[in-house]
């Protein structure tokens, strides 16, 4: 008797996830519980175990797909002849007005889609707001997926160019895939604006400097409600509770784990949390509750900062946070110039919900607290 397993509602809302990894071979005898499959999510990598024994007898899906929820991955047992085409693989839920359908289409040099075309609700719905037939358009990411650049060449009347001599392309995928993706939807939906101001940071540890921020933030955003807060279609949510994104560099592509309670615990307790969840993202073992649910989040580039930066808004957060490169500069203190540890501190807010004076103050707050700790 066979065992056909299905992509799993992975939670938060997601409806689709990318085969990273397979940790089987067809052929191969597993038991409950040994290693299955890594997913990529738009959150994290998820190890899947295999929820039953036996031997891998057809695996369904590549490595670099992008499956709904619901479909049949691997059979274990039985005669692996997988779901029949009367056992027509769940779709995940549509997006608005877009059909979710993502099926494979033929890829054959110069060849034109015949049937249903494999792409995500993105760039579904992408592809209808230029006006772009995506029976009409060939995709070049993974197993003939359409992917934006595909829709937007299209609207432009221009067809993907075969690589010039010493160039070289590869389809994004993974983190990277993830990372375009998102950040495409936040410079698209969010009419962003950035507040920019200097602060002495003199008196604060350096060492420390990313949860004396985070503890900082989480103090000043009680009295700014508007900043720690989201939008759900027409409504805007006010979030009670702290839990601060920070913004961590890992050789896969930016990861934000979440650090809970910035406006309560100590620095010192904020310290090891970031420390945790730093090595967790560089080292890919994070639990996808780690990075969920952040409401505000905070982004400091270290030696590697400039003077400051615009970050992009973590949608579908409203305001991000980011700390520009900490030097000796001079100042004015008490009438005399002197040198201090200067640098610059940014707030990017989404204007649909923030204005741009309480941005200001919500920034002076946090500059206020670190010139003051």
């Amino acid at each position: 008797m066979s065992y056909e397993f299905k992509l799993p509602d992975l939670g938060e809302g997601l409806t689709e996830g990318e085969i990273a990894r397979w940790l089987v071979s067809e052929g191969q005898a597993i038991a409950e519980d040994d290693p299955l499959v890594e997913v990529q999510t738009d959150k994290t990598t998820v190890e899947i175990p295999s929820p039953a024994g036996g031997t891998v007898t057809k695996i369904l899906v590549e490595e670099g797909a992008v499956v709904p929820v619901g479909t049949v991955l691997v059979v274990i047992g039985g005669d692996g002849a997988g779901p029949t085409a009367a056992e027509e693989q769940p779709r995940a839920a549509p997006a608005p007005a877009v059909p979710e359908t993502d099926e494979t289409v033929d890829v054959r040099p110069g060849a034109r889609p015949k049937g249903p075309v494999r792409a995500t609700p993105l760039v579904r719905r992408i592809a209808q707001e230029l006006g772009v037939a995506l029976e009409s358009v060939t995709g070049s990411g993974p197993q003939g997926r359409i992917t934006e650049d595909d829709v937007r060449a299209a609207a432009d009347g221009a067809s993907r160019a075969a690589p010039a001599p010493g160039e070289r392309r590869e389809p994004l995928r993974g983190v990277r895939r993830l990372i375009a993706e998102h950040m495409a939807r936040a410079h698209r939906e969010v009419p962003a604006v950035t507040w920019v101001e200097e602060c002495d940071f003199s008196r604060v540890d350096l060492k420390l400097l990313v949860p004396t921020v985070l503890k900082a933030c989480g103090e000043a955003l009680h009295d700014f409600p508007e900043l720690n807060a989201r939008i759900d279609g027409e409504e805007i949510v006010y979030l009670a509770r702290y839990d601060l994104g920070v913004a961590v560099q890992t050789p896969q592509g930016l990861v934000v784990p979440v650090v809970r309670g910035c406006d309560t615990r100590s620095v010192d307790e904020l310290a090891t949390d970031v420390a945790r969840l730093a090595d967790g993202a560089r080292a890919g073992t994070l639990k996808p509750e780690e990075l969920r649910g952040s409401t505000f989040t905070v982004t400091s580039a270290g030696k590697l900062a400039g003077l400051f930066q615009t970050p992009l808004v973590n949608h579908p957060e409203v305001a991000i946070l980011s700390i520009g490169r900490i030097a000796d500069r001079a100042i004015v203190r008490d009438g005399a110039v002197t040198v201090a540890k200067v640098g610059y501190v940014s707030v990017t807010f989404d204007h649909r919900v923030v204005d741009g004076a309480r941005a200001a103050e919500f920034g002076l707050a946090v500059i206020a607290r670190l010139q003051n700790t």
